[in-house]
């Protein structure tokens, strides 16, 4: 790519231009990479500690579902009782230029909407389970989907900033020097030039005077 740049001085200052701005570019991606994993690595935990709690919800609802199956039979028509939860509305918040989801959950309040003749304490306790799995599975998806885009934006931050540091940078570089090296020599050919013609004037001169 240098060898193909004509050796000017316009071109030498775009180039070191370009080279300049390249530079800026990956400090920048570099700022943007590091902020992202330092979100990431707080997110992290939070996955650990609630995919930890949600599977133990889960174990123990599924547990009373099946102790609340095995009392009434299958209690299909009470789960067709409990009212949908409507209260769930996403936004997002900016991290470095990444949209990460900020789930709103406005809870419910916690009311048995079926009939006692077809329950018992078990499926009051099944419904209790499941209400808290609703609420832990929510916390989840935020953390998980927010962890999912920050991975994804590191991954491809990190590929710009490798383009540049390794491509572009090392080409800008290898260009100036190629076009300073060779205006250089031009300024040493155009300097020895001079000495020859002032030279042969000052001879020339020297041979008009004894004439």
């Amino acid at each position: 790519m240098a060898n193909q740049v004509v050796p000017t001085k316009g071109n030498l200052m775009a180039t070191k231009k370009s080279l300049e701005l390249a530079r800026l570019g990956y400090d920048l991606l570099d700022k943007k990479r590091n902020v992202l994993i330092k979100e990431m690595m707080s997110l992290l935990d939070d996955v650990k500690e609630i995919r930890d709690d949600i599977t133990d919800s889960y174990d123990r609802a599924y547990a009373a579902l099946r102790e609340a199956n095995e009392s009434l039979g299958i209690i299909s028509d009470v789960v067709e009782g409990v009212p949908i939860d409507e209260g769930i509305s996403v936004k997002y918040r900016s991290v470095m230029g990444v949209e990460l989801p900020k789930i709103e959950y406005e809870k419910t309040p916690l009311r048995v909407g079926y009939g006692f003749e077809r329950a018992n304490s078990k499926v009051d306790y099944a419904y209790i389970c499941f209400y808290h799995v609703k609420e832990m599975t929510v916390k989840l998806a935020e953390v998980e989907n927010s962890v999912y885009r920050l991975a994804n934006n590191i991954r491809k931050t990190q590929k710009r900033a490798n383009a540049l540091q390794n491509i572009s940078i090392p080409r800008f570089e290898a260009t100036v020097k190629m076009i300073t090296e060779a205006l250089d020599e031009k300024d040493r050919e155009e300097f020895s030039r001079q000495k020859v013609i002032k030279a042969q004037k000052n001879r020339q001169e020297a041979t008009k005077r004894k004439a």
